[in-house]
């Protein structure tokens, strides 16, 4: 064995930078807010009128996406946000491919002074597989 994992001190250092990686990880997770289900999401859009947000990029988006989404890729939401001021009060559901990108999303809306923003766990994919309707960008 190493004498690198028999020293006391290097197995304390490697287990606390372990614990700050994995409480970094979650704070990261966390800062996109809330989670919703494909359900919860058409509950969302269909009685609070909530706002679909796409941010994957156009050619993501053009093989298909939630009807009614509003496309803005997430590099681009900064610059973009303007477009979205008149929406600050209603409900934002953010949409990317698994829920990674529309959880940076959330948090930078938040940020931003959005009132309600919600991730839509699983993406694109967890709302096809629930068999809900997807357009197709001609």
């Amino acid at each position: 064995m190493d004498p690198f994992f028999k020293d006391p001190f290097n197995l304390a250092l490697m287990a606390t930078s372990a614990v700050a990686g994995g409480m970094l990880l979650a704070s990261f997770v966390r800062k996109g807010g809330a989670e919703v289900s494909a359900t919860d999401a058409t509950l969302l859009i269909n009685r609070e009128d909530a706002i679909v947000l796409d941010v994957r990029d156009p050619a993501e988006f053009a093989q298909g996406h939630i009807p009614n989404a509003r496309n803005i890729p997430v590099a681009k939401l900064g610059e973009r946000l303007a477009e979205l001021d008149k929406f600050k009060d209603r409900t934002v559901v953010a949409v990317c491919a698994s829920g990674v990108r529309s959880a940076k999303a959330c948090g930078e809306l938040k940020k931003a002074g959005f009132a309600k923003v919600v991730n839509l766990a699983g993406g694109i994919g967890a709302w096809t597989q629930a068999g809900l309707p997807v357009a197709r960008k001609k």
